[in-house]
């Protein structure tokens, strides 16, 4: 349900740009740190988020980057939806934990989800037996991700020149650790961090259980194993950014390092994406208006002749982004808590679907 509270013609002011700009950097850095990047008071800016979050104007995401013993598989769908049912399948499928994202856009298809899942067998089951069986369905596709270049969490809205400037929260020094994988004994933590990803010490234990020296002795190791992906998210009609668009593009197989980590270091890029199918790169970004998309799609190829746009998609409304449901202003209304689909509300269809199989006895 809309927020009428909300108004279309809100605006974000500077500060609070720039304020959105320091969290992406250093999303649990102290009001202290924060107000001293920013050159005002901490509670100024203790105040200002609490009114941008109340909103949905802006708000976190936390999510892990892998779990330990599981593995990760990316895949971007596409749905035909039947006319007139197109916003009762994206709500149906924003419903769903794996759900990273549901985007209703122009051209070829009327949604493209991007989805996590455990194995090709559960892409199999969830694209053939919960998409495929939705009334409202009337195709899909899929494209399995190969490799995973760049994404949202990495964006910013005024992304830094250099490595010193006003406005970004030094945390630590010295080399970045890799990444690692969320332990399971970890999960209840992180499951607690995906609602509000500042949430303090004595919250996190009051809501998992654990003590409050357990609590932060295990966020200090994930911060510094860089097991979670944090993201600070700002309405993309008040980012200044307002227009989003999807390229799937085709290039020679030999040059594909050479251009994603070209289009990886793009200003406007929010996803770059290596896929499985014969258009074979996915880039995604922000633009300031529908007249750039040309100039931009032109920039994008001109040093790189063999690189061929084969397909653009406009977003018309984001539904579901990072595991939040958006308004169709891009403002979020509430969350769907991320995590691994459930297979078994499939079980029974798979079961008839192996009984029918013709297979002859050993």
């Amino acid at each position: 349900m809309f927020d009428d509270r909300m108004p279309e013609n809100a605006t974000l002011d500077e500060l609070d740009l720039r304020l959105v700009t320091v969290l992406q950097g250093s999303p649990r850095a102290d009001w202290q740190q924060i107000g001293a990047a920013l050159g005002v008071d901490p509670s100024t800016a203790a105040r200002r988020w609490a009114r941008m979050s109340e909103a949905g104007h802006a708000w976190f995401s936390c999510y892990p980057v892998s779990i330990e013993g599981m593995p990760l598989i990316v895949a971007f769908v596409e749905v035909d939806c039947v006319p007139g049912r197109l916003y009762e399948v994206a709500a149906e499928l924003a419903r769903d934990p794996h759900v990273f994202t549901v985007e209703h856009v122009t051209g070829g298809r009327d949604l493209v989800l991007t989805c996590v899942f455990g194995s090709l067998a559960e892409v199999a089951r969830y694209t053939g037996m919960r998409i495929g069986a939705l009334p409202g369905v009337a195709a899909s596709r899929t494209q399995i991700a190969t490799a995973l270049h760049t994404e949202g969490s990495r964006w910013r809205l005024d992304k830094p020149a250099g490595t010193a400037r006003r406005g970004t929260v030094r945390v630590a020094a010295g080399p970045e650790p890799g990444r690692s994988a969320v332990r399971r004994e970890d999960q209840v933590l992180v499951q607690a961090l995906a609602d509000d990803a500042r949430q303090g010490v004595a919250e996190l234990s009051r809501r998992t259980g654990l003590s409050a020296t357990t609590v932060r002795r295990r966020l200090r190791r994930l911060e510094a194993s860089r097991a979670l992906v944090f993201r600070c998210e700002v309405a993309r009609g008040l980012s200044g950014w307002p227009v989003s668009v999807s390229l799937w593009c085709a290039a020679p197989p030999g040059e594909t390092a050479r251009i994603t980590a070209h289009v990886s270091a793009m200003r406007e890029i929010r996803l770059c994406a290596s896929l499985s199918g014969p258009h074979n790169l996915l880039f995604a970004a922000w633009l300031r208006s529908l007249d750039d998309i040309h100039a931009f799609e032109s920039r994008l190829v001109a040093g790189f002749p063999e690189l061929t746009v084969a397909d653009r998609a406009v977003t018309l409304w984001p539904v579901k982004l990072a595991g939040h449901v958006l308004d169709p202003s891009g403002r979020r209304l509430g969350s769907v808590p991320l995590g691994r689909w459930d297979r078994s509300t499939v079980a029974t269809a798979e079961s008839a679907l192996l009984a029918g199989l013709p297979v002859q006895g050993g």
